[in-house]
Parts: structure tokens; C-alpha cells; sequence
């Protein structure tokens, strides 16, 4: 199946992106105006906030549901911004349509869900509103890319996608793992589909923020969705990762947008130069596979076993080290040489078992 798409036509608030600001919880009718009055008086054009927020734990703040979409609704009327909020259920889709809101996009939990990510595509039916899926939680491209074929095959052409990092058991500096190798992939597979990083939900903290709108402006992201609140210390939910419209303002302004032709000479040659390196290391991949079939016709006639634990941990260690001292992340080099592993081994049982 392929997407059928259109433009979403957001409007842009620098020369090559749109922002989505907002904060992450519409709390009260006053924190919603004063905030969106403030991000309105900095330029921007589009308005988010949640509505409904069930929360990984209950007992926190979960939305106020109907009653905010009322004052996103004099958001809008009042200041002229469009305006977006996420939506789990059929009922929140017929709801955000029945106040007007603008955008829709669909949370990292639901798109986890195919059965509810049909769900909601079902109560689209008909509509041309836009809609953006977040990733799912874990690392799945296919998860995520048979969301957006559910909501395309209810005819949503609208449509474009929230990188916002995903889940990791492990603790890090930041909140979510970006794993910036599947949104470039996504991109490879489906080059029309506009792709917003969410920089907020990546971090977890206010003072990583500029730094990953950075990051996705170098990768050719086409907007940002960032959290902003009028008293951020005072958030009801995730204070930690939202700032004030006025710190956000200098954020975006401060990005600096790169060149995304591909015309220069110079470019070119060095392309060139790089086809010719890849084509260098398929030809010794090869070549390296043709001695582990030979590995493998000696462990036959032998009776030996395939995986030699000491020489897989020989080679790990060793490449590792080599690639660190040349410049390479170790953990790269580590990566690069378990595929290479378990390929040698897949070989080698074709010929064992032949």
C-alpha cells in the first residue's frame, strides 16, 4: 500500500519550518489565554494543548477534557492561531472536531494500539483535518507506518508525522532515546511526508530543548512541536520540559537553517568518493563471507560447532578498540560487526545442514 497524500499547509514561523507551541496540559481557562496570547505576540501561528492526559501512573492531572476544547475554541477566536490537541479515542476526534480545533495529532500510546488507531480512523471518515502520528513508544517503523496507512485508508491526506524518541528501560541524560535512523528511514521509504520533532518529549529537560530543535533542523525536519507554558515551574504535568514563550522565541530564533539543495560540485565529488568506498567494502564483505563458507566446510568435516564464543568476543573487543582509536564510536563498530556475526553464521548453518 502507498499514502496518498496532500500538503498540510501549516504555516510557517521561520523559512523552512512550522512550529507547534503550547503547553503540555490546558489547565486553567487563564493559563490557556495567557499563554496563547503570549506565543501569538512572538509570532506564532499554531496553538496546541492537551486535552485529555491520562498519565503512565493515576492520580495525576488528566485533562479537563470537553470544557478545554471550549477555550481552545477562544484561543482561536480571540488571537487567530490554529490549533491542535491529541486525540485517543473516536469520541475525542468527534468532540475536537464539534469545537473546530484545526489539527489532530495521535499520542505515542495509541499508535503502539493498531486497534485503536482503527478506531479513530474509522471516526475520520469523511473529515480532511490534519493529522499528525507520533512514533510509537518502542523503535517499530513498521508499527508506525501501518498507523499512518489505517488513517489514510480512511481518506485522511493530511497527514504527517512527530518524531518524539522512544522509551528506554535504561537512564539517560535525556528522557526518550531519538533514534534519529528511523525517522531518516521513514523519510527514505516516504520522502512527501512531513516530518515535526517534538523536542520537548525527547528531552525531558528545558535546557536540552534548543540543542534537539538544532538536531532536527540539520536532518531537513519540517516543523517543531515544542511545549511552552506561561509559568512552566507551575505546570501541572511534565514542568520540567516546557519553557516560557519568550525563552522559546529565542530558541527559534537562533536556529540556523542549512542549504537542502544538492548542487554543488564539491558535494557531488565527495558522493562520489563515498559510492566508491561502499563499493570497496561490499567487495570485502564478500570476500570475507567466501572465507566463513570455507570456516564452515572445515567445522563439517570436523564435527565442530559453529559459534566460538571466545573468537565472536575476540573480534568484538578488538574492533571496537581499532574503531575507537580511528575516530569511531565503539558502540558503532560493535553494532556493525554482530551483523556481520550473524551473517557469517547464517552462511555457515546453510552449510552445515546442506
Amino acid at each position: 500500500m502507498e499514502l496518498q497524500l496532500q500538503p498540510l499547509n501549516l504555516p510557517s514561523d521561520q523559512e523552512r519550518a512550522f512550529i507547534i507551541a503550547g503547553p503540555c496540559s490546558a489547565e486553567t481557562e487563564e493559563q490557556v489565554m495567557t499563554t496563547a496570547k503570549q506565543l501569538a505576540g512572538k509570532g506564532c501561528h499554531i496553538f496546541r494543548a492537551g486535552v485529555w492526559k491520562p498519565r503512565t501512573k493515576p492520580g495525576g492531572f488528566e485533562g479537563h477534557g470537553e470544557p478545554a476544547l471550549k477555550w481552545m475554541a477562544d484561543v482561536k477566536q480571540e488571537t487567530g492561531m490554529l490549533t491542535a490537541t491529541e486525540v485517543a479515542t473516536p469520541e475525542h476526534v468527534e468532540l475536537a472536531l464539534k469545537y473546530g480545533i484545526d489539527i489532530l495529532w495521535i499520542g505515542a500510546r495509541t499508535t503502539a494500539n493498531p486497534f485503536a488507531v482503527q478506531a479513530i480512523a474509522d471516526a475520520l471518515q469523511g473529515t480532511d483535518i490534519p493529522v499528525l502520528v507520533k512514533n510509537p513508544v518502542n523503535p517499530d517503523l513498521e508499527l508506525w507506518i501501518g498507523a499512518l496507512l489505517r488513517i489514510n485508508g480512511a481518506g485522511v491526506q493530511k497527514l504527517g508525522v512527530i518524531h518524539r524518541g522512544f522509551s528506554s528501560y535504561e537512564k539517560k541524560l535525556y528522557r526518550n532515546d531519538p533514534m534519529w535512523q528511523i525517522p531518516i528511514e521513514l523519510k527514505r521509504r516516504l520522502p512527501q511526508l512531513p516530518i515535526v520533532c517534538d523536542p520537548s518529549h525527547i528531552s525531558g529537560r528545558r535546557d536540552l530543548i534548543a540543542s534537539f530543535c538544532q538536531q532536527a533542523m540539520d536532518l531537513a525536519f519540517d516543523g517543531l512541536i515544542i511545549e511552552s507554558h506561561c509559568n512552566p515551574d507551575k505546570a501541572w504535568s511534565d514542568a520540567s520540559q516546557q519553557v516560557t514563550p519568550e525563552v522559546l522565541d529565542f530558541i527559534v530564533s537562533r536556529l540556523t537553517f542549512r542549504d537542502t539543495s544538492e548542487h554543488t560540485d564539491r558535494l557531488k565529488d565527495l558522493r562520489i568518493e563515498i559510492d566508491e568506498l561502499d563499493n570497496e567494502l561490499i567487495n570485502l564483505l564478500a570476500k570475507r563471507m567466501k572465507i566463513c563458507r570455507s570456516i564452515g566446510e572445515y567445522k563439517k568435516e570436523n564435527g565442530m560447532t559453529i559459534v566460538q564464543k571466545n573468537r565472536y568476543s575476540e573480534i568484538l573487543d578488538k574492533r571496537a578498540a581499532q574503531g575507537s582509536l580511528l575516530g569511531i564510536d565503539m558502540q558503532c563498530v560493535k553494532s556493525i560487526f554482530e551483523h556481520i556475526h550473524e551473517e557469517s553464521i547464517r552462511q555457515q548453518m546453510e552449510i552445515i545442514n546442506r
